[in-house]
């Protein structure tokens, strides 16, 4: 389970509304459940470049040098890195065989439906071990 406090979906919101109609990417910051890791809350996301050299209406590649940002933030502040964000301009929030591939195990994966430029909705994804499927995990969003 994933639970967005209200500025890390503020954050989201921003970056996926000033990226459409390209696909937004970031990074999630947060903490565990000390008695259940399955059990997460991210208090930080942190929008970054995508830097993917092609059409980015549909692809996203964080920058690497966001994402080393991102960690060195996550020690800096005593947080976690949880997982990692993306919109889907124009479709919906769902996990495909293109981020199933580029995904890593554990960590949890929030896609943003994005239509019109407003956002319309998000998913919560997490990886196998071996990449052949993602299961939904439960997302909790600010109210």
């Amino acid at each position: 389970m994933l639970t967005l406090n209200a500025g890390a979906w503020s954050a989201m919101v921003e970056h996926a509304r000033a990226e459409y109609p390209r696909e937004c990417c970031g990074v999630l910051l947060g903490h565990l459940d000390p008695a259940d890791e399955d059990v997460r809350t991210a208090t930080v996301a942190i929008p970054c470049r995508n830097a993917y050299d092609g059409d980015q209406r549909d692809r996203f590649f964080i920058d690497p040098g966001d994402q080393l940002a991102a960690q060195k933030r996550a020690r800096v502040e005593d947080l976690e890195v949880l997982g990692f964000f993306h919109s889907h301009p124009d479709d919906e929030a769902y996990f495909s065989a293109t981020d199933l591939a580029n995904s890593w195990p554990w960590y949890s994966n929030v896609v943003v439906s994005v239509r019109n430029g407003e956002v319309a909705g998000a998913a919560c994804f997490r990886a196998d071990e071996e990449r052949t499927r993602a299961d939904e995990e439960q997302l909790n969003l600010p109210e």
